[in-house]
């Protein structure tokens, strides 16, 4: 085997250390946080970078708003504090919007990693943190600084030494100080072993830098996803789609166009920002576009800076997808991730049989507050976000999942947990029987959610729910999904978005939406139809009315 076979093996077998490196960064960060939302859901990213800001591996577990905002957030820790100002035991930490990943209640760490003294990568890492102030987890806002506590690029341990000025601020702002407090150095230890591993890594292998080695993974990385591109046809191609918004329906417009140097997505057309906290910024539309495009069109390869350099975002300053500082963002993520959906309306006009229908797409999270004994646990009452989500799209030749986050990634908060650490009782959470949109294939169901007080005193819905007024949209002759709905048991039916409150003789009643099928109903196999409708996925009416099939 020659020298350079030899090279070229290392540098593949040492690639695939870099993501168990990177697996293990984000399972301490799993295991060691204290917010529910992080260790039993998974809303978190990890990743490795070379020293020029690249990333070079992102662990499996993660979010891919997280990831792929995280991505950029590293180049804005170089610019403000170079490189070769870094010491060994430093740590820095922002939660900036436009410079992490998006609004206020994401913490980002980013620890530079030292050889032998040397400066040679820097790991970072992102959580969501359940109360950071301000008038709460909600879309209510009407400017960033109501949102909650706003951290600007600091330091936050100075070679070993934790700045106890800064997490005394922090402590200070929130109604959660211990679950904060502990998530914040979570993140900082998940670095830590991050370091520790790679260190490992580089000394078995006998190299002093990551230089060759990433320039190794971003060439293969983006010349493989070329490689995809190139297969596709040439052209622009658009689509547009309408969500509920906060008081006024928000219209998505997108222009995908192919080349042989990469996809470009251009947001022309979409609307305004709004006066409440359903803006995104541009790092955060760029993380979920780019998600989209890259499970359709490249799904095999590994997510790195390489590979995600063929792909490019744009959107006009002052849209919704664009919005600038001091625009209210806190609730980003209703807007932010219905994009894969958005991006595969485009892609279906030339490869439909990858392309799946319109989902719930953006989490149905109950978002709760409410009042405990003060300061009881050292923490200010209670705040969780329960993450739940509806159906996804019929896939071209498989029905879509049902009550599964995509394009999250975040798994469901068990209902033990949410009554563990909250004085509410779950009285059903179940699939929602014919929420699915009919069709040849059929669209994921979404829940019904029943939620009560176990004690008597009220709790807040930080509601931020959309595809009520505008449900996922069926293909092909395939049928919508069912709309969502939020409201009282006693029958009043509760705004889609906003703070509100459910009295403790009643209960919040849940329907998260189901997702859209894909072709005419009446041409999906009768096999299937019988199994749904003893599987009560399907009522026997429907079955007769949508499907053809007699009971």
């Amino acid at each position: 085997m020659s020298a350079s076979q030899t090279s070229l093996i290392d540098l593949q077998i040492m690639w695939h250390r870099l993501i168990a490196v990177v697996e293990e960064q984000a399972q301490v960060l799993l295991r060691t946080a204290f917010s529910p939302i992080v260790r039993e859901c998974g809303d978190l990213s990890a990743g490795v970078f070379d020293l020029k800001g690249r990333m070079l591996a992102q662990a499996v577990t993660g979010t891919p708003g997280h990831v792929n905002s995280m991505a950029e957030s590293v180049k804005h820790f170089i610019a403000h504090f170079p490189i070769e100002t870094m010491k060994p035991g430093d740590a820095y930490i922002t939660n900036d919007p436009w410079m992490g990943t998006g609004h206020l209640n994401d913490f980002v760490v980013t620890t530079p990693c030292f050889k032998d003294g040397q400066p040679v990568a820097l790991f970072s890492c992102t959580s969501h943190l359940m109360d950071i102030g301000g008038i709460g987890f909600g879309p209510d806002g009407t400017d960033v600084f109501m949102e909650g506590l706003y951290i600007p690029m600091l330091k936050l341990i100075d070679q070993g030494v934790v700045n106890e000025t800064l997490m005394a601020m922090i402590r200070a702002n929130t109604r959660l100080p211990v679950d904060t407090e502990g998530d914040t150095y979570s993140l900082a230890a998940c670095n830590d072993v991050g370091c520790q591993r790679l260190v490992e890594m580089m000394t078995e292998f006998g190299i002093s830098s990551l230089d060759e080695l990433g320039d190794y993974v971003c060439e293969r990385s983006r010349e493989a996803v070329l490689a995809e591109i190139r297969k596709l046809p040439k052209g622009t191609w658009r689509n547009e789609m309408v969500v509920d918004g906060y008081d006024a329906p928000v219209t998505l417009k997108a222009a995908l166009t192919i080349s042989d140097d990469g996809i470009h997505v251009d947001f022309d057309g979409t609307s305004k920002a709004s006066k409440f906290g359903i803006n995104v910024p541009l790092s955060y539309t760029t993380a979920y576009t780019v998600f989209g495009l890259g499970c359709v069109v490249a799904s095999a390869i590994p997510n790195n800076a390489g590979s995600l350099s063929p792909l490019t975002v744009s959107a006009p300053s002052a849209a919704i997808l664009n919005a600038p500082k001091p625009a209210p963002v806190a609730s980003r993520h209703v807007i932010g991730q219905m994009l894969p959906d958005v991006v595969f309306g485009c892609l279906r006009q030339i490869i439909p049989e990858r392309v799946p229908a319109e989902g719930t797409s953006c989490l149905w999270n109950l978002n709760v507050r409410g009042q405990t004994r003060s300061g009881a646990g050292g923490n200010y009452g209670f705040s969780m976000a329960v993450t739940s989500n509806g159906g996804t799209g019929a896939r071209f030749d498989k029905d879509g999942l049902s009550a599964t986050a995509y394009p999250s990634g975040v798994r469901g908060t068990p209902v033990e947990i949410a009554e563990t650490q909250t004085p509410l009782i779950f009285w059903r959470k179940e699939l929602r029987p014919d929420s699915g949109g009919a069709g040849r294939t059929r669209g994921g169901l979404g829940q019904i959610i029943e939620v009560g007080s176990g004690v008597d005193a009220p709790f807040d819905i930080l509601a931020a729910f959309d595809r009520i007024d505008h449900p996922p949209r069926g293909r092909d002759g395939g049928h919508n999904g069912e709309a969502g709905y939020v409201g009282l048991a006693s029958g009043k039916k509760l705004r889609g978005k906003g703070f509100q409150t459910v009295p403790p003789d009643d209960r919040l009643v849940v329907l998260t939406p189901g997702g859209a099928g894909i072709g005419d109903p009446r041409e999906r196999a009768t096999d299937l139809v019988q199994g749904d409708v003893e599987s009560g996925l399907v009522s026997a009416d429907n079955a007769a009315k949508l499907y053809g099939q007699a009971r």
